[in-house]
């Protein structure tokens, strides 16, 4: 069962990375390398899984996500996608002085950056907490998780008695591919099976990105990671 999961997730994984990365070459053949991996280095069953692969990533987005809890009450904003700075992850102009790795989140732009140094900045749009869950200061990346599992918070399950005790990690789960831990709290930078709610103000006090976008911040950060965190 555990092989067959994985392979599940590495599988989703290359069509994340298909939809992430455009150029059609480049992007299959890093997909039949890692198809060729999950179906042990057998060509033939590699080149079906890029099949079906490919498949998966004509699929409307609404159609491969899904919230099985109805988790995130309360009204969501019409900010959305038109945030400032545009609705799509890739390098800009910051010229804010911060160190190369630092990731700077801006709550009201609903926008994270990862500073390159240099004057430049990868931003990637995300989701930030409803009101009265909004926070601020400066943490660290204290551990880093692939397909995490979701325990809610005490408060949580007060607040939604329908919500699981545990959720294993995997597709359906709230916290999507990846999840950054911010420090002690439990806050974290994660995945979301929601990609609709990226721009809006819906969370608890994490920080949700699109599992393409989670994936590539998850592979370019490492643990000790400086967090400044901005309303």
């Amino acid at each position: 069962m555990r092989d067959q999961r994985f392979t599940g997730h590495a599988a989703v994984e290359c069509a994340l990375l298909l939809r992430r990365h455009r150029e059609p070459t480049g992007a299959v053949h890093m997909v039949r390398r890692a198809a060729e991996r999950i179906a042990g280095a057998a060509p033939v069953i590699a080149l079906l899984l890029i099949a079906l692969l490919l498949a998966f990533t004509a699929l409307p987005a609404a159609a491969q996500y899904y919230d099985p809890y109805g988790r995130y009450e309360g009204p969501r904003s019409s900010f959305g996608h038109g945030a400032p700075g545009g609705g799509r992850s890739g390098t800009v102009s910051f010229p804010a002085h911060y160190k190369p790795g630092t990731i700077l989140i801006s709550t009201g732009e609903r926008r994270l950056y990862l500073m390159l140094g240099n004057g430049q900045a990868t931003q990637y749009p995300i989701g930030v907490g409803r009101i009265g869950f909004t926070w601020s200061g400066v943490t660290r990346v204290s551990a880093k998780r692939e397909w995490p599992s979701w325990t809610p918070p005490a408060d949580m399950r007060r607040r939604r008695p329908d919500l699981p005790r545990h959720m294993a990690g995997g597709i359906d789960n709230p916290l999507g591919a990846r999840a950054l831990y911010l420090g002690s709290t439990l806050y974290r930078i994660h995945g979301s099976n929601e990609p609709e709610t990226i721009g809006q103000a819906v969370s608890s006090g994490c920080f949700r990105m699109s599992n393409e976008d989670v994936i590539d911040l998850y592979n370019r950060v490492p643990v000790g990671a400086t967090v400044i965190v901005q309303q």
